[in-house]
């Protein structure tokens, strides 16, 4: 199912006195981003987090925040780095001497220094990391399925658009057909007025017919058009990400648009581009939210 970039999901897990929260946040980007932000106990397993994302998706930038509190005794033992500490005291110390600065460092002091006191708890480590990664497949699964709902959403607007360009891609091509024949009536008609009866060069007027018809015929940029849109239609009934493809073919659908509108010397035609033009911009703006 086609997915929308723009999501949100929120897993919590709780047992034995330890509750993980996760959120799960997402917006457009050309490329996949992710971010995971955890506390310092759970630093381990951002990589892993990470790497569970990157699994079911493939574009996005993609926020993640992890909240941990930890009411058990698993995850809470703490070590005291005493060598540095000692390290501490002893340049602080000569710091004293030579400055002369009074030496005033109590063990509260001591401990707020850097790296002086970590929580470690080896043992339930795997534990912890187990536990977290529950509360984000919980996040992640509701998570994909937000963005699956809006990719659903999505896909029936531009089915819409694109069954609406069809439409008028069908009658620029009626008018098309008619379009020589047209401007050679006109053509003879205005020579008449210009000339007596009779006088008219059939070569002539035979020539300019044919370099009208070279310049104006739009067969072939009709024929791509058309090739695009049933390659669109296409596109938006699969399943894998199709972002950059629905891009690349909507900015080929104008290019050929633009052709016809410039080759065609025909209001009605000219009418049905601006009409295409004005759906191929808002296509491309919705595709800018898929996946």
């Amino acid at each position: 199912m086609i997915k929308s970039m723009t999501g949100f999901g929120r897993g919590k897990y709780e047992n034995d006195g330890r509750i993980y929260t996760v959120d799960i946040k997402s917006v457009n980007h050309k490329y996949s981003d992710i971010n995971v932000k955890t506390p310092r106990l759970l630093n381990n397993v951002e990589d892993k987090i990470r790497k569970r994302i990157s699994e079911v998706i493939s574009r996005g930038k993609i926020d993640v925040f992890v909240t941990f509190e930890n009411f058990s005794s698993k995850g809470t033992s703490i070590r005291i780095n005493k060598e540095l500490a000692k390290e501490y005291i002893k340049e602080l110390k000569g710091l004293s001497e030579e400055t002369g600065l009074e030496f005033n460092l109590n063990l509260i002091d001591v401990s707020k220094l850097p790296e002086i006191l970590k929580i470690e708890d080896e043992e339930n480590d795997e534990l912890i990391s187990n536990e977290v990664m529950i509360a984000v497949d919980d996040a992640l699964e509701k998570f994909v399925s937000m963005r699956e709902y809006e990719g659903e959403k999505l896909v029936q607007d531009l089915e819409n658009r694109i069954h609406l360009i069809e439409g008028k891609v069908n009658e620029i091509t009626n008018y098309s057909s008619t379009l020589v024949q047209d401007y050679m009536e006109k053509l003879e008609a205005r020579v008449n007025e210009l000339l007596k009866p009779g006088v008219v060069d059939e070569t002539r007027l035979a020539q300019e017919i044919v370099i009208f018809s070279d310049k104006s015929s739009i067969e072939e940029e009709l024929t791509r058009l058309k090739s695009h849109i049933s390659q669109f239609i296409n596109l938006i009934k699969s399943e894998s990400p199709i972002g950059k493809k629905l891009d690349f073919l909507v900015q080929e659908i104008n290019r050929e648009t633009n052709t016809i509108g410039s080759k065609a010397n025909c209001l009605d035609i000219t009418n049905r581009v601006i009409e295409i033009k004005t759906e191929v911009e808002n296509i491309r703006e919705q595709i800018q939210n898929i996946e």
